[in-house]
């Protein structure tokens, strides 16, 4: 079955069904509330178009994100979703929301998508942005799918922004500031720095002088687990907080606002979400507990949420009990 025959079949189902819920590989499935009762719908897989000499790919939203880069890799290109499991669906992704680890360079995950298409409760495919870099035209309905939930609509195809793939990759640490470099990626757990280096050999070559060769951090594990957001310039303050909350484990994201942290314990997720409250910031949970937030706070932006969420599924039959509204 072509994605075209895919799309049509799933938004038959979705017309006739009285609730339904997308489902990708699950590999971020902790994200957000557990879902009520409803129809799992898969989106269809597959690359629809791809346009090496305009940096763009058409895929179907059930295709793997490991597929997708190896496509791209034979014409010497990647687009820089970063999901933490190369499983995870393309439409999973997106619908999660979460950034990879190389936002520094390539920007958040929302910069990455140029068009969505995607089938609302009446079972009517509906399309958002362009298969164009500089598409301006009509409401931004891509970023709107960031990080929906899969609330809004069932994603079954996107076009993405592809860039050339880097020559060659290094991951370096140092202990001096890291605007010393142009790196892709820096994370810092408060005494280290790790550096991703990328670019032509002879580029990542010179900076790589008088720097220390390192593998690839692992961000931190446990039963659970979160993302803070928070302002660049207050990670000092917040890191040495999470530094006094025993058993906190956490990694940085330079230059972006984002920390990553992980305890055995929900007490310990519950107190770095404290720290990072008290420093302006917001804690996503990602694993562990029950819900974003789990522990009984309202959504920072719960109002617009709700507003969005009436809009486009007056019904409520998309993901219902996914967000906390």
């Amino acid at each position: 079955m072509d994605l075209t025959d895919g799309i049509e079949v799933l938004a038959t189902a979705v017309a006739t069904a009285d609730a339904v819920v997308p489902v990708g590989a699950r590999t971020h499935w902790e994200v957000g509330n557990p879902p009520g009762a409803a129809l799992e719908i898969r989106a269809p897989a597959g690359i629809a178009a791809y346009e090496p000499d305009d940096l763009t790919v058409t895929v179907g939203a059930g295709t793997s994100f490991a597929d997708l880069d190896a496509a791209l890799a034979e014409s010497g290109q990647e687009c820089p979703l970063d999901p933490r499991d190369r499983t995870a669906t393309v439409g999973g992704v997106v619908a999660s929301g979460l950034s990879g680890i190389r936002r520094l360079r390539h920007g958040p995950l929302r910069d990455q998508v140029l068009e969505v298409r995607y089938v609302d409760g009446d079972g009517r495919l509906v399309k958002g942005g362009g298969p164009t870099v500089k598409n301006v035209t009509g409401y931004d309905l891509p970023r709107l799918f960031v990080g929906s939930l899969g609330t809004l609509g069932v994603l079954v195809q996107l076009t993405l922004r592809c860039r050339p793939r880097p020559e060659a990759t290094r991951w370096l640490r140092s202990d001096t500031p890291v605007d010393r470099y142009r790196a892709a990626a820096a994370l810092s757990d408060g005494t280290r720095t790790w550096i991703r280096l990328e670019g032509t050999a002879a580029d990542v070559d010179a900076q790589s002088d008088g720097l220390t060769e390192a593998d690839a951090p692992a961000l931190p594990e446990g039963a659970h687990r979160g993302r803070i957001s928070i302002a660049p310039g207050r990670l000092p303050a917040l890191g040495a907080d999470l530094d006094r909350v025993a058993g906190v484990r956490w990694l940085a994201e330079v230059g972006v606002g984002t920390v990553h942290v992980a305890g055995d314990h929900a007490s310990m997720l519950d107190e770095a979400r404290r720290a990072a409250h008290g420093h302006g910031g917001w804690l996503l949970r990602e694993a562990g507990g029950n819900g974003i937030d789990g522990f009984g706070r309202p959504m920072p932006n719960d109002e617009l949420m709700r507003r969005v969420k009436g809009a486009f599924d007056p019904a409520g039959k998309f993901s219902p009990g996914r967000l906390p509204l």
